[in-house]
C-alpha cells in the first residue's frame, strides 16, 4: 500500500511512516519543514513543500499515481501560540487544508485520514467523552480542528471523498527504534516539561491546580505514539469496510487509552522512573488551557480492532530514552 502522509516529518506523521515501513508499506512524505525535521525523512520518499502548493501536489501524483490513501497530519499544534497568533493558525490549519483537499479531490483521491484532536470536546462531569460528546473548543488551535472536521464532513457529503477523523488524545513516547520522536527542543506539554526539568534540575511547574478534577490538576488521556501509529495502519486496512460510501462517508474515532491521568499523577509516575525525583512547583493556567478529558469510547476497538497496549510508564521511559539520544538524530538541536 502506498500512502501520502502530509506532515510526515513531524512527531506523529514520522512515527506513522515508520510503522507503515515496518509493516511492508510505502509512505510518501510531504512536509514544508516549518516544524518537521528533514532528518526524519532520510531513506524515505520525501517532497519538501506546502500542502496548499498545487505544483508539488501535481509532481507527487504524477510520480506516484498509485497512492491509495492520504493521511493529513500537517498542522500547527501549540495552544498558547494559537492564542497569540490566531490568524496564522487559521491560515495554516484551516485555509491550507481546504486548498489541500480541493487538490486531492481533483487528483481522484477518495480516502482521507485526518489527524484531529480531543481538544475539541466539552468533557462530561467525570471528564470522559465519546465521539458523540458535545464539542466546545476553547482555544484557536482546537477551533481550527473543529472547523476542519465540519468542513471535511460537508465536503465528503458532496464529493467522492470519504474521511476518517481520528481524534488523538495526548501522544507520548517515541518510535521504539528511536528513529523519530518529539522534534522540538522544549515541548510545551506536561511530559515534555517534565523531561526538561529532569535534564536541567529545575522544578516542574504544574500549570493550574484549580480545575474540578480529583486533585485540582488537569486530566489527560496519555497514549503511546507507537500505539497511535498502529491505529493508523488498522484504519487504512479497514477503511473501505467502515466507510463504504453512500451514506457512510465521514466518521470520527477517538484514539486514547481510556484512562484519565491527572498532571500530578503523571508527575508521580515520572518520579517512579527517574532518580533523583523532579521537584514540583505551581503556576497559573496557560492561555487556552482546559481541564482536559479522556475517552470512554469503544469505537476504535469495535471498528478498527485497536486498543492502546502501552502504559503511561512505558511512554515515559521511551520519551526519556528519546531525549537522551535525540542529539544523535537531530544534532543541531543537541544540548
Amino acid at each position: 500500500m502506498k500512502v501520502l502522509i502530509a506532515g510526515g516529518a513531524g512527531f506523529i506523521g514520522s512515527t506513522v511512516a515508520s510503522y507503515l515501513l515496518d509493516s511492508g508499506h510505502e509512505p510518501v512524505i510531504l512536509d514544508n519543514l516549518a516544524t518537521g525535521r528533514r532528518e526524519f525523512c532520510e531513506g524515505r520518499t520525501f517532497y519538501e513543500g506546502d500542502i496548499a502548493d498545487p505544483a508539488v501536489l501535481d509532481r507527487i501524483f504524477a510520480e506516484h499515481p498509485d497512492i491509495e490513501t492520504v493521511v493529513h497530519c500537517a498542522a500547527l499544534i501549540v495552544v498558547p501560540e494559537s492564542v497569540e497568533h490566531p490568524v496564522h493558525y487559521y491560515r495554516e490549519n484551516v485555509a491550507k487544508t481546504l486548498e489541500f483537499v480541493d487538490h486531492l479531490i481533483a487528483k481522484g483521491v477518495t480516502r482521507l485520514v485526518f489527524s484531529s484532536s480531543a481538544a475539541i470536546y466539552e468533557p462530561g462531569a467525570d471528564f470522559s467523552v465519546d465521539e458523540d460528546s458535545s464539542v466546545m473548543a476553547i482555544s484557536p488551535y482546537a477551533r481550527t480542528k473543529a472547523i476542519v472536521e465540519q468542513m471535511l464532513a460537508d465536503i465528503a457529503a458532496a464529493t467522492p471523498l470519504r474521511v476518517l477523523s481520528l481524534r488523538y488524545f495526548n501522544p507520548i513516547g517515541a518510535d521504539p527504534k528511536m528513529r523519530t520522536g518529539l522534534q522540538v527542543a522544549s515541548p510545551s506539554h506536561a511530559l515534555g516539561k517534565l523531561v526538561e526539568a529532569h535534564q536541567t534540575g529545575r522544578a516542574f511547574e504544574v500549570t493550574g491546580l484549580d480545575y474540578p478534577t480529583r486533585d485540582g490538576s488537569g486530566i489527560r488521556d496519555y497514549v503511546h505514539v507507537w500505539d497511535l501509529a498502529a491505529a493508523h495502519l488498522r484504519a487504512l486496512e479497514v477503511f473501505d469496510t467502515i466507510l463504504p460510501g453512500g451514506s457512510s462517508r465521514y466518521l470520527v474515532v477517538n484514539l486514547g487509552s481510556g484512562t484519565g491521568t491527572t498532571v500530578l499523577e503523571l508527575v508521580e509516575a515520572f518520579n517512579k522512573v527517574v532518580d533523583p525525583p523532579v521537584p514540583v512547583g505551581t503556576a497559573d493556567r496557560r492561555p487556552g488551557d482546559s481541564a482536559g478529558a479522556y475517552t470512554r469510547s469503544s469505537r476504535a476497538a469495535e471498528l478498527l480492532g485497536w486498543r492502546a497496549e502501552q502504559s503511561v510508564e512505558e511512554g515515559i521511559r521511551d520519551s526519556l530514552t528519546w531525549f537522551a539520544q535525540r542529539g544523535q538524530v537531530l544534532p543541531d538541536l543537541a544540548g
